[in-house]
Formats: structure tokens, C-alpha cells, sequence
């Protein structure tokens, strides 16, 4: 419903209910349930802000999570997805491990690392792992995924595995050939589908 809300940033609380930024838009003041290190980020009150943004509907009530980074907002998503995976527990995970190590631990199957998070024990984290994989790298369009022309010897099929995951978060075609065409040409030839995929979100954080 709302893609994002860019205005002036207004204030900030964290409590132990969680961390909350106020973005006046338009004189209207949203709350924003946001992670800690986003917290820690923040500009100076007055300055602009951009939150990118997912309205969580319950029966009890209406919340909003914000996110500075789309990448965030996107996993965020796609974790609460999994049963059993609500607004905290995505949050908790999201403030323990970056996107793209999170991706890997996922498509690696190594739930031990994803035990790490505060609250996430065995179980769960093989049930995150089994029901994202298959998500993260299943995505299909009608269009084929444009082939990476590299001078390097990328593995192909890292490359495509790396694309696969970015679709899937939500990034457009151009920016994902943009951006992965740019990060092989600063890995190694033997960089894994992981490896690809960090190099290529940290370009398109800048």
C-alpha cells in the first residue's frame, strides 16, 4: 500500500516495545517501527528522511515497519512470509545480519548461523531456510534474465543465481543487470552466487 514516505524527520523513541521513528509528510506524522541500527542512522530532527515502508495489518491493530534500505524492506517481506516469522522476529533477524549474508546463510542451508539471532532456535531457523530457498532463487518472468557479458570467468551460473535473488527482492531487470554486470568486474573469477550478490547490492546502495 505505501511504498515509502519521504518528508522531514521528526523524532525517535526506543523503548521496549521496539525503536520508532515520527516522518512528518505533508504536516501528516507517521510511526515507524524501525531496527536498530536504522535507529543509530537517522539524521538530525528537521532533516529529511526517506523510509521505505510495509503496513502490517492485524486484527488488534495497524502498524507500519520503515526501512532506510529498499534491500531491508524486501527481505523483510519475504521473511515474514515464513509461518511462524512475524514483524519482531524479521526485525530481529534483519538487525542481526546483513541482507546478503542472511540471503547466503539461506541458500548455504546453514541454519546455525541464523540460531544466532536472538530468539531463533534450530527449528525455526531450518523452517526459515527450507521455505525461503525455494523463494529466493524460483523466481520466473515471461522475459528471460538478460546474460551478464563479463571479462571475467564468473561461474554463469553464480551469475544467474545472484540474479534469480535479486528479482526476487524486488529489484527491477535494468537495475539487476546494472548492477551485477558492475560487480563482476570487481570479485574474483571463483566469487560465489553470495559474493556476486553482496558486491552487487553494496553498488546499489551508493
Amino acid at each position: 500500500m505505501y511504498d515509502y514516505f519521504k518528508g522531514f524527520f521528526a523524532h525517535k523513541i526506543c523503548n521496549a516495545k521496539g525503536c520508532f521513528a515520527t516522518v512528518d509528510v505533508g504536516g501528516v506524522g507517521y510511526i515507524l517501527e524501525i531496527m536498530d541500527r536504522d535507529f543509530a542512522k537517522l539524521p538530525v530532527v528537521g532533516e529529511d528522511v526517506k523510509l521505505y515502508s510495509v503496513l502490517i495489518h492485524r486484527e488488534d491493530k495497524m502498524a507500519l515497519c520503515g526501512f532506510l534500505k529498499r534491500e531491508d524492506r524486501d527481505i523483510f517481506n519475504i521473511l515474514t512470509s515464513v509461518s511462524g516469522v512475524g514483524s519482531k522476529m524479521a526485525l530481529t533477524l534483519l538487525n542481526s545480519f546483513d541482507v546478503s549474508d542472511l540471503v547466503g546463510f539461506v541458500l548455504d542451508g546453514d541454519y546455525k548461523e541464523l540460531t544466532k539471532a536472538k530468539g531463533v532456535g534450530p527449528k525455526l531457523a531450518q523452517k526459515i531456510i527450507l521455505e525461503l530457498k525455494d523463494k529466493l532463487t524460483s523466481y520466473q518472468e515471461s522475459a528471460p534474465i538478460e546474460k551478464i557479458k563479463s571479462v571475467t570467468t564468473v561461474n554463469p551460473q553464480n551469475i544467474e543465481d545472484a540474479q534469480l535473488v535479486m528479482l526476487s527482492l524486488g529489484y527491477a531487470k535494468d537495475e539487476v543487470s546494472d548492477s551485477i554486470s558492475k560487480a563482476v568486474q570487481k570479485i574474483s573469477s571463483t566469487a560465489s552466487a553470495e559474493e556476486i550478490l553482496k558486491e552487487a547490492l553494496k553498488i546499489l546502495s551508493v
